[in-house]
């Protein structure tokens, strides 16, 4: 693990972007960019579409690294570069921005309130791969319907057994047992769920680090207890489906937890925008993050 990123990941003020969408998700993506289905014939092509989209981001002037402390790509922009330079090493070395790797498959069918990960295989390839492209750490989701206490138990069993073998090979894991802000009993789910994430953390040896992708609770300051865990390194929340404006005012009120937007961060980006109007568009966006991971109304 680098050590340098570790500090930054740790210490630096800012969000972390995510930029993550893969195969299901994509054309979603890339039609709220203003490119409908339709605009490419097969999947090299719309993935090289959505390549040029993030590439148009993460060189914009306003993204990096004194307000954006990290990064999650998915695998085809990885293996892509970004101005002549491979993706982390770009983020990194340009924008000073650390970079991770979405590394999970997907989303099981639904069984007792939740969504586990679907099996990852070839995962000890990919962590190589994301080691040898100079990659901090990965992320991987799985999602919350309801408040099933045997399901969300397996679902944080799920997430740590993978975390450990992440850690083992020399990365940092992102844990995101994602609660769906649709659910009937949202509240009791985050109970069950932070209960779930505190054993498990308590189990950790020193040296195994996490961070944590939760969505915005229901009650302000719910995660303080994670935030200050020693094994965490950082808690961020993501937007799942907020607004921007009522994602950041629900940041505001958990001091400790920043950002790790996708859709939230990139809405309001069109691709037949002029680069002056989707930088300030961005620029924008990135401000009211920022400050909203920054700046604590409520402890």
């Amino acid at each position: 693990m680098n050590n340098e990123q570790l500090q930054t990941m740790k210490t630096r003020p800012g969000f972390v972007a995510a930029l993550d969408q893969s195969g299901g998700s994509t054309p979603n993506a890339l039609a709220a960019y203003g490119i409908p289905p339709g605009s490419w014939s097969n999947d090299d092509e719309m993935f090289a579409l959505v390549h040029q989209m993030r590439t148009r981001v993460m060189t914009s002037s306003g993204f990096s690294g004194d307000r954006i402390v990290g990064a999650i790509l998915f695998e085809g922009t990885m293996d892509r570069n970004v101005n002549g330079k491979p993706s982390a090493d770009y983020l990194w070395e340009v924008k000073r921005v650390v970079p991770f790797l979405k590394v999970d498959k997907g989303l099981a069918d639904e069984k007792d309130g939740v969504q586990l990960m679907k099996p990852i295989p070839g995962l000890d390839a990919l962590l190589n791969k994301a080691r040898s492209n100079r990659i901090f750490g990965t992320k991987m989701r799985s999602l919350i319907h309801q408040a099933n206490a045997d399901g969300i138990r397996e679902l944080v069993a799920q997430q740590f057994e993978l975390a450990a073998k992440i850690s083992a090979a020399g990365l940092a894991p992102i844990i995101e047992p994602e609660v769906s802000i649709k659910s009937p009993d949202k509240a009791q789910s985050e109970e069950l769920l932070k209960e779930g994430i505190l054993e498990k953390l308590n189990q950790l040896a020193a040296d195994e680090l996490v961070l944590l992708k939760l969505t915005l609770p229901e009650k302000s300051g719910f995660y303080s207890e994670l935030v200050a865990h020693p094994n965490v390194i950082r808690v961020l929340a993501l937007s799942g489906g907020y607004s921007r404006e009522e994602a950041n005012d629900r940041l505001r009120r958990n001091r400790g937890v920043i950002a790790s937007f996708s859709r939230a961060l990139l809405d309001g980006l069109f691709a037949e925008q002029s680069n002056s109007e989707f930088d300030a568009a961005l620029d924008g966006s990135i401000a009211s993050i920022f400050e909203a991971s920054t700046k604590k109304n409520i402890t």
